[in-house]
């Protein structure tokens, strides 16, 4: 009987066992790559006992996946701050976060309020911020004393020696470092229209300072390490890489503000395990966790004390490129509205066929 009894108390727990894992909750996470590292999903599994099933996508994907299931499919998902409102007013895939289980106190207060302002739609928030990157300027500090904004790329004194690319961040930019705010304008075609004609005015008269419009980060990189290009509008990851193999170059955050992108957290309309999503967000913005995440991306999150975390080098570039007052200067992207793009391709053209 002894041995019937420990026999059927064997097959009941491992019965149990198997019924836990048939029903243990999974949470879909729809993200970018390095954003999940496995270490951090592993944590998570172990403290919560939610399973995380991770797809690697990108914003296109994102709203692709989610237009095709009508807002199903995943629990959770990453888009950029600027891809939320106007995917969710075509195609209607995401739900509002609600604000009172996420916490904020985890987060850094100026990410956290500038996200709230560039997702919400219809009164409602539809994300807060995990994953954060700038573009500014990207200096050898030696050779280029004086650039601390996008327009002292035009410097007599750098003369063949700065590069940029002709995108719109370039636009952008030298409209906050000549005293305008580009973004403010958005919601008026006339008054942007004004900015970028100031804007396009000032890039050809500083023509003759590019060595190259650089539309890819090797080329980049390389002009700058080859001492060609003492200056640069660039991303501050690449900047920080340069330092990594001289200490004259770094990223600087202009004095006008670095312009900032974010990747989201936000909720599919169809989410199914919607409390493991919260759960994952409040767990992922823990500093510590947050900066197994920095190693993994190569970027910083909105984790308030995240970078206290990271390995010593990246560290000490990050407080030097970015003191509370240059986070708090970031300009976010907001959505774009329909038409400007086409109005900033125009200005870029004409940047680019006039004579230096």
């Amino acid at each position: 009987m002894k041995r019937l009894l420990k026999k059927s108390t064997l097959i009941l727990a491992s019965a149990l066992a198997m019924s836990s894992q048939l029903h243990a909750e999974t949470l879909r996470l729809l993200t970018w790559g390095g954003y999940a590292p496995q270490e951090v999903v592993d944590q998570f599994e172990k403290e919560t006992g939610i399973k995380v099933d991770v797809t690697k996508s990108n914003n296109e994907d994102m709203i692709s996946k989610l237009r095709a299931t009508r807002g199903a499919g995943f629990d959770l998902a990453q888009p950029s701050q600027d891809r939320i409102t106007s995917a969710q007013a075509d195609f209607d895939i995401y739900k509002p976060i609600d604000l009172s289980k996420i916490d904020a106190n985890r987060f850094i207060s100026s990410m956290l309020e500038a996200t709230k302002k560039n997702t919400a739609f219809n009164g409602e928030v539809y994300g807060v911020p995990h994953v954060w990157g700038t573009s500014g300027l990207v200096v050898n500090r030696k050779q280029a004393k004086g650039v601390m904004d996008y327009t002292d790329l035009c410097q007599s004194a750098l003369s063949g020696q700065v590069s940029y690319r002709l995108k719109r961040p370039t636009l952008i930019g030298f409209a906050y470092a000549l005293g305008e705010d580009p973004f403010a304008a958005y919601s008026d075609t006339k008054k942007y229209g004004e900015i970028l004609a100031k804007v396009e005015k000032k890039l050809i008269d500083c023509k003759s300072n590019v060595k190259a419009y650089w539309s890819g980060g090797d080329e980049l990189l390389n002009l700058m390490r080859s001492g060609e290009v003492k200056a640069a509008m660039a991303w501050d990851a690449g900047g920080w890489k340069l330092n990594s193999e001289n200490p004259d170059i770094t990223f600087v955050a202009p004095k006008s503000g670095a312009l900032g992108w974010i990747d989201t957290f936000a909720l599919p309309r169809k989410t199914k395990a919607e409390e493991a999503a919260y759960k994952w967000i409040n767990f992922v913005m823990q500093p510590e966790v947050a900066a197994k995440i920095t190693e993994a991306a190569g970027n910083f999150t909105a984790s308030k004390g995240g970078d206290k975390f990271v390995n010593p080098k990246l560290k000490a570039q990050f407080n030097e490129s970015f003191p509370p007052a240059d986070v708090d200067n970031i300009k976010w992207y907001p959505p774009v509205p329909p038409g400007l793009e086409e109005m900033e391709g125009k200005v870029l053209d004409r940047v680019k066929a006039a004579q230096s």
